[in-house]
């Protein structure tokens, strides 16, 4: 089978996880290819499916995957909802920002690996701001971050408390004093 065989196929979200695995086996030294199973994968568990999270082979390779050089690959797996909470605590290491700012909006990343991410840079905070499962206490830090967008992030995340929102009513933006006032209007 050739590369390009390969891509397209990969390109296919209803592909048998079987046949993923099978191209990934062959293609292991192809980064394109590994990228394009990453991406695969990443495409078809973007909505939460109980079944393919049960998948042994998925799991399976997306703890190869977060081994791999290739950026991208470890990318797909950090923002992956099936990706095991061990690949998740390692992939929150990645001296790539980009890889720990997608561990950092993972729903499933443990309380402990969110609070790891904290004291990191700006696009990971920018992740932790509107992850629903980011601990509330780190909320109410973030809602009176430096950057705008972190804090807006905070009024839009389904975990942000009426008291934080209050709080966020004396914000000297505006517009995100706009939008803690609309939040707390939903909440009545």
């Amino acid at each position: 089978m050739l590369q390009n065989e390969a891509m397209e196929l990969l390109d296919n979200t209803e592909l048998p996880i079987e046949k993923v695995r099978e191209l990934f086996d062959i293609f292991k030294e192809d980064n394109q290819v590994v990228g394009m199973v990453a991406m695969n994968l990443s495409r078809r568990t973007s909505v939460y499916d109980k079944e393919q999270g049960k998948s042994d082979a998925l799991v399976a390779m997306l703890r190869e995957l977060s081994e791999v050089d290739d950026m991208g690959s470890r990318w797909a797996v950090a923002k992956n909802h099936h990706t095991p909470t061990d690949i998740l605590e390692k992939l929150a290491k990645d001296p790539i920002n980009l890889v720990r700012a997608l561990v950092a909006t993972n729903p499933n990343t443990p309380p402990g690996v969110l609070n790891s991410l904290f004291g990191d840079e700006k696009i990971v905070r920018d992740g932790l701001s509107g992850n629903p499962a980011t601990p509330v206490k780190l909320l109410k830090v973030l809602c009176m971050d430096k950057d705008k967008l972190v804090r807006l992030r905070v009024v839009d995340n389904p975990s942000c408390t009426r008291e934080i929102l209050e709080g966020m009513l004396d914000d000297s933006e505006a517009d995100i004093v706009k939008a803690a006032e609309i939040k707390l209007g939903e909440m009545q």
